[in-house]
């Protein structure tokens, strides 16, 4: 047995204890898990919640912690040794042992207690609502993490474990004080046409479906499976669950098979909140409309409501709401003001041109199947800089620094490039301005692209813009989901850069200095290509705009980089940025709900 000691709880505070790599057993519930206590001190427990009796190999009945997650959470770990600080568990009967645990269990539960937050529309505001809950329930001191079943969104995240989620989940997570996760996410749909999509599950790619082969075949054999998984796997390792619902929880014509929204509330048992934006118009009759279009069992399911993005006077609603909780039955737990923020959103449908009166203007390409769009984010943090998103070649010219950036389908948009005249117009852009790519605008200024073996598309082969000496060739359905770090080759410093690689295809670069090393896996690799004399740079990397040293970049292309370095503007990082607006956003739900009333539902 361990006597908890002062060195132990030091060695714990800085992070030096955790998971375990070197054991040869791990991971032996699940990655991330915390080893601190390689042997439970409670055991044998006999929690039903926790364990059951098998019998073992001698033929007898043991008790089994197989399935238990409890005691490896960072949490309870902490917990447990600061209880047993300076006593030997060896010395303490089974009985103390689990009169702490129940004291622990009051702090920290066995089994995560949900909520689910849904939206009468899209776009009411349930996403920001779910990571300012996540943020919430962190401050208050428990262990909590987003979930949503099921996302639609080109616009995504890689874990460190080299899972693919939903960037809004992995903004949730960040809100939570989480490690993203593909449980977070455990669906994610990456549209490819219209009623095309690429179906991810747990991080990784596993086919392309259409909407019926989805609907009718997929989720109806897989789609509980991957719910109830991904729920228990997260309800054993928190406290406290927000669920992102998807869409509206009243189209009644996907309500057969639909995993996403009241679907996943019943498989957790979890109350329901929903939100409305007020913008819109009509928020009360949207309020109404949902909750009554439901059948009964599902309306019992809503607790309260949450009036979003109100301009001016919430006071102005007062008789309304009134009215409303007693048309519904369903208490309005508050009206939260618009709030202007700068964190990562969700859904292209939401890009915006930043400050456009600004001395220099980078554009970004606006291509039809554009991805990871939050890759300039951080381009916001340069003092004088704004950007523009081009839907029109005349634009090309009129910016100062052009950006292809990442697309589901390099080909499809490629060929969009060439039949909307931008292929001509970036033509006359080459040499004049600095042209960027990531990814697949990467991809682009490249001589060539291959996919004989239709992965991408059913084009064998198609001319890129030629800007760069690389081929890319989509020779397998595989796809490259990997953290890196590393420095620009351009910068004499070699300071830090970093971020991740999500891609179909393999691009080979042919003649052209590489733009960055990286390091992932413990391997150094070269990254992109570029011609310093056409000012043409291209890259893999997402995320890579977020640290100071590619942005210098961009500054140093214009002729600015040393007035806004002596100014010192431009030396925030995108997480302290993300940081900041978090907590901002949380101090508005605070001062906007009921937050007693919110406890109270969740059943903290």
């Amino acid at each position: 047995m361990i006597d908890v000691d002062d060195k132990i709880m030091s060695q714990f505070k800085r992070g030096e204890m955790g998971s375990n790599l070197e054991c040869k057993y791990y991971p032996c519930h699940y990655y991330g898990q915390n080893c601190t206590h390689c042997f439970c001190p409670f055991y044998p427990c006999e929690d039903n919640e926790l364990g059951k009796y098998i019998i073992g190999r001698s033929g007898k009945w043991v008790w089994s912690c197989q399935d238990c997650y409890w005691i490896h959470r960072d949490d309870v770990s902490e917990e447990c040794l600061r209880r047993f600080k300076g006593k030997d568990w060896s010395s303490m009967s089974i009985e103390q042992r689990l009169d702490i645990k129940k004291e622990i269990e009051k702090k920290h539960f066995k089994r995560a207690k949900p909520i689910m937050v849904l939206g009468a529309t899209s776009g009411a505001g349930k996403s920001l609502m779910v990571t300012a809950m996540c943020r919430l329930f962190s401050n208050m001191g428990y262990t909590v993490t987003p979930y949503k079943s099921q996302n639609m969104s080109l616009n995504s995240f890689v874990t460190e474990y080299g899972e693919e989620i939903a960037r809004i989940q992995d903004l949730q997570a960040r809100a939570a004080r989480k490690v993203a996760r593909s449980h977070m996410n455990p669906i994610l749909l990456k549209p490819i046409k219209d009623d095309i999509s690429q179906v991810i599950i747990y991080g990784v790619p596993y086919k392309d479906m259409d909407v019926k082969t989805y609907y009718d075949e997929f989720l109806p054999e897989r789609g509980d499976e991957i719910l109830v998984s991904s729920l228990d796997f997260l309800k054993k390792t928190n406290d406290i669950i927000v669920m992102e619902g998807a869409g509206s929880p009243a189209e009644i014509n996907l309500s057969e098979y639909e995993i996403a929204n009241l679907r996943a509330a019943e498989k957790a048992d979890a109350p329901c909140i929903l939100v409305v934006n007020i913008e819109r118009g009509g928020a009360f009759a949207y309020l109404y409309g949902t909750i009554m279009i439901l059948e009964e069992s599902k309306r019992k399911r809503f607790k309260g409501a949450i009036i979003n993005n109100m301009r001016g006077d919430a006071t102005s609603l007062e008789k309304g709401i009134g009215d409303i909780e007693e048309m519904t039955g369903i208490p309005v737990l508050g009206v939260v003001p618009h709030i202007d923020l700068e964190l990562p959103s969700e859904d292209s449908m939401d890009i915006k041109d930043g400050e456009l009166g600004s001395r220099y203007i980078i554009g970004v390409l606006r291509l039809p199947r554009i991805s990871n769009f939050t890759d300039f984010d951080a381009l916001s943090l340069m003092d004088g800089v704004g950007v523009k998103y081009i839907s029109d070649p005349k634009e090309v010219l009129d910016v100062n620094i052009l950006i292809l950036p990442g697309t589901k389908s390099t080909i499809e948009d490629m060929i969009w490039l060439r039949e909307n005249g931008f292929e001509k117009a970036l033509k006359q852009a080459h040499g004049k301005i600095p042209i960027i790519g990531i990814c697949g605008g990467f991809q682009m200024l490249g001589k060539t692209i291959i996919d004989v073996n239709s992965v991408e598309s059913n084009i064998d082969s198609i001319e890129g813009l030629g800007f760069l000496n690389c081929t890319t060739y989509f020779d397998r359905f595989e796809k490259k989901t990997i953290q890196v770090e590393g420095h620009l080759n351009t910068d004499p410093l070699k300071r830090n850069i970093r971020g991740y690689e999500i891609h179909m295809g393999r691009t080979e670069n042919e003649t052209d200095p590489p733009l960055n090393r990286v390091r992932a896996n413990g391997k150094n690799s070269d990254d992109g290509a570029y011609d310093p004399d056409m000012m043409v740079y291209g890259t893999y990397i997402h995320g890579y705009f977020d640290l100071p040293p590619a942005r210098e970049l961009l500054l140093s292309l214009i002729g600015e980089q040393e007035r806004l370095k002596d100014d010192r503007i431009d030396n925030k990082q995108m997480d302290q940025v993300i940081e900041e607006n978090l907590e901002k956003l949380t101090k508005v739900l605070e001062g906007s709900i009921d937050i007693e009333s919110l406890k109270r539902i969740v059943g903290v």
